[in-house]
């Protein structure tokens, strides 16, 4: 290939002095200007729960009932196996880690005091996940993904071979950054596993499972309940949030798991908190109603992303289908398209972007450590800029895979 006719425009666009974020999963304007309602739907003396809670107040440290109840609607579990909190889903699995580090799962010996610890990594997968890692000096063993969720046999190999192995990292409905939903079978030998280590657990990030593109919700096996028949009840912890349903910094998240689970975690949120932020749940409640309220509102949300994405796969499809080695996913909902350029030149074609003023996440960072072995995966995140920024985007994309493989 010959490189002048991609860096003329690469120059070209260089002098535009072009400034488009692409680096995350950010709801567009368009999206948040759906829950503006959540600002003015509580009136002045509208602070009480249904059970005459006052929601100002202090108290009820796993969520309104009310609330829960949105949750475990959509998660097909009961109330007593959810907790509300906060707006971060992120949070909760920090916060869980940090707990079963220092002081052991459901009162066991600290995963910090057993050794060197280790986590799975679906790779491509979720580099904040992989951050959480790093901060516990956690040692993260990848796993390929493959197009119905990580190499099973490889996490069942691992796991039952290495009580060191403590977690595994899943985003089983429309994966980030790959878009993948997992197959029914890779759910049920998630929920089979025989781990080595009696305190392995399964991190289930169930955070695109109502964001799907032709609407409602994207259904696969029950994670808890599946591991509830295998014998493993308190394996699976399972998060969610309306982080981007609502307003990202205001929305409410929730953590998942057995009754038992949860009664160990209220009792460590005893010492934690006095309470969280009622008021907030009240409004989602008040906002939304039901769950039939949150699929309503997030067929608002799929008709703003359906055009973005189709507008990502027909650019790819015309500019780089005759590339060999490129590949990347079309995904039927969730954030990101999962992009792979020919071999050794994704680092390459992320910097010439940026040269362009377009910003990406970088180049290795859906990899743990942000070393991708063979320098290929960018995440694509369509969803913050305009149509017409988005289409200018892609077309400096474009033109810098092509560039960076002739090159």
């Amino acid at each position: 290939m010959n490189p002048s006719p991609y860096l003329a425009r690469h120059e070209e666009f260089k002098q535009r002095r072009l400034n488009l974020n692409m680096m995350r999963g950010i709801p567009a304007k368009a999206q948040l200007e759906l829950s503006r309602g959540l600002l003015t739907c509580l009136g002045d003396d509208d602070y009480l729960s249904e059970a005459g809670a006052d929601c100002r107040s202090y108290g009820i440290l796993d969520g309104l009932p009310e609330m829960k109840r949105i949750f475990a609607d959509i998660l097909e579990l009961t109330p007593g196996e959810i907790i509300v909190s906060g707006n971060s889903s992120l949070a909760l699995m920090f916060d869980n880690v940090a707990s079963n580090m220092s002081r052991g799962v459901r009162e066991d010996l600290p995963w910090a005091a057993q050794g060197h610890v280790k986590f799975l990594c679906p790779s491509p997968g979720y580099d904040r996940h992989f951050t959480v890692c790093d901060y516990f000096h956690i040692e993260m063993i990848p796993v390929k993904m493959t197009d119905t969720g990580p190499d099973m046999d490889e996490v069942e190999r691992l796991t039952a071979s290495d009580p060191l192995i403590k977690g595994i990292w899943c985003v089983p409905v429309f994966s980030n950054p790959t878009g993948i939903v997992y197959s029914d079978e890779t759910v049920r030998r998630f929920a089979n596993l025989k781990p080595a280590a009696h305190d392995f657990r399964i991190y289930w990030d169930n955070a695109y499972v109502i964001h799907q593109f032709a609407g409602g919700k994207r259904a696969i096996p029950n994670i808890v309940r599946e591991c509830e028949k295998a014998g493993n009840p308190h394996m699976p912890m399972v998060f969610s949030s309306f982080s981007k349903v609502s307003f990202p910094g205001a929305a409410v998240s929730c953590i998942a798991s057995s009754t038992e689970n949860c009664e160990y975690i209220k009792r460590r949120l005893t010492a934690q908190t006095i309470g969280p932020d009622k008021l907030r749940q009240l409004m989602h409640v008040r906002f939304f109603g039901g769950a039939e309220g949150v699929y309503q509102h997030m067929q608002k949300h799929a008709d703003i992303l359906r055009p973005k994405f189709a507008l990502v796969e027909e650019a790819l499809r015309r500019e780089l289908s005759g590339l060999e080695g490129c590949d990347w996913t079309a995904p039927e909902g969730g954030y990101f398209v999962s992009f792979n350029t020919p071999e050794g030149c994704a680092k390459r074609a992320a910097a010439l972007c940026s040269e362009a003023g377009v910003s990406f996440t970088p180049a290795g960072a859906t990899y743990p450590g942000g070393k991708d072995p063979k320098d290929r995966n960018i995440r694509i995140a369509p969803t913050f800029p305009s149509l017409e920024e988005l289409r200018t985007a892609m077309e400096v994309f474009c033109n810098a895979v092509l560039l960076a493989a002739a090159q």
